[in-house]
């Protein structure tokens, strides 16, 4: 798998057999968080138990044990692996308005995962008050505010020391343009199940 983002839920990428997305759910033990980068191909062994029936995210595999590091991918390669995976644009990110949806209204005929290439921005930014991460950007014709859970993104912010980040200042905070959006749906939270940026990507 070509990771995309590595997150406790889980771990985003690309099957290397078949091209397609998927989100392995990785057991992290407490004394080793994940720490997997994007652009990174580790091997993964699929449970004889996994967990099934999930309708909001029918992308998920369960996976025994760690996934084996075995390099790191740059360039054409990746280009070559994400440019037909791009989402094609549509009214809603992910298929429905708004940063929610009640789980029961998940069904399992749409996608939890999307790699978005933005229309317009990106512009990263804390909110006032809980001084959470967001994102905003244009796709197609919608106007979207989703929260960010992609720690690089955060250390930008950081970095900068600066409450908004786009166009050049945010390239620079983040050591690269920014191109693709790994789009995200989490597992049910107080029944609801939320938009997520798991990472702001390069190119390649």
């Amino acid at each position: 798998m070509l990771v995309l983002s590595c997150h406790q839920e889980d771990t985003t990428g690309v099957d290397l057999a078949s091209g397609t997305l998927v989100r392995a759910r990785v057991a992290w033990p407490e004394d080793h968080g994940p720490d997997l980068a994007p652009f990174d191909v580790v091997e993964a062994v699929l449970s004889d138990e996994p967990e099934r029936d999930d309708l909001a995210q029918p992308e998920a595999v369960t996976v025994d044990g760690l996934p084996r590091h075995l390099g790191t991918l740059h360039g054409r390669p990746v280009r070559r692996l994400l440019r037909p995976l791009a989402a094609p644009v549509e009214e809603h990110v992910l298929g429905f308005p708004g940063a929610s949806a009640p789980y029961w209204e998940f069904r399992g005929f749409r996608p939890s995962l999307a790699l978005v290439v933005p229309s317009k921005g990106p512009v990263l930014f804390r909110r006032d008050g809980d001084r959470a991460v967001w994102i905003r950007f244009g796709w197609g014709r919608s106007d979207n505010w989703i929260p960010v859970e992609d720690p690089r993104a955060e250390r930008a912010l950081d970095v900068a020391r600066r409450d908004r980040l786009s166009g050049k200042d945010l390239a620079s905070a983040l050591g690269f343009k920014p191109h693709y959006l790994v789009a995200s749906i989490s597992t049910p939270r107080d029944g609801h199940c939320y938009k997520t940026i798991r990472a702001v990507l390069p190119r390649g």
